[in-house]
């Protein structure tokens, strides 16, 4: 499996798309108001910048190996961030032990940052949840989640980047610190 944090990815228009592992002096802020201005980068640089896995997982729907991916386990405080365009996806205020090795979630920490659309590519239809600004293919939505959405969001960590509490106003993501203020 490739580690996301031997990797730092570059400045996007102006927000992090930093790995977790890096300094926050070496990533560039996150802002929602740059992410409506959002452009993708080229396939060819975004090889450069992610790993084959990443790239695999967010360009072309591959599903990373459950129970052998970085975030299945995080049991941190912060928030999950696409690893493509630094859009905030979920909390971990959000995440639960599903058992099926993946992150899991029961709702989106922005839902306008969430878009979904059926693919069949096991010969049946499911709910592919993609990031909206990216389009970074992120995971399936299935209904079988805990009460009250009932919602299971079960995403790859490869399409993910963690920002732990400590480091969401370093990165931008101030906006989001009083989730965890208790």
């Amino acid at each position: 499996m490739f580690s996301l944090n031997r990797y730092v990815l570059g400045t996007m228009l102006g927000f992090a798309v930093a790995v977790s592992a890096a300094p926050a002096a070496q990533a560039q802020q996150y802002s929602a108001k740059t992410i409506m201005n959002y452009r993708k980068p080229s396939d060819a640089e975004l090889h450069r910048k992610l790993t084959p896995e990443q790239f695999d997982v967010t360009q072309h729907a591959a599903t990373e190996t459950p129970f052998h991916n970085e975030y299945w386990d995080n049991h941190k405080a912060g928030i999950y961030v696409d690893v493509v365009s630094g859009e905030p996806l979920f909390s971990s205020t959000d995440k639960f032990d599903s058992g099926t090795g993946w992150p899991s979630f029961t709702k989106p920490l922005v839902p306008s940052n969430i878009k979904t659309d059926t693919d069949h590519l096991l010969g049946y239809a499911r709910t592919e949840v993609r990031s909206a600004h990216a389009n970074s293919h992120l995971g399936h939505l299935f209904d079988d989640g805990p009460k009250p959405t009932g919602n299971r969001y079960c995403m790859n960590s490869a399409s993910l980047r963690f920002v732990p509490v400590d480091q969401l106003q370093a990165q931008g993501y101030g906006e989001f610190l009083s989730l965890f203020k208790k």
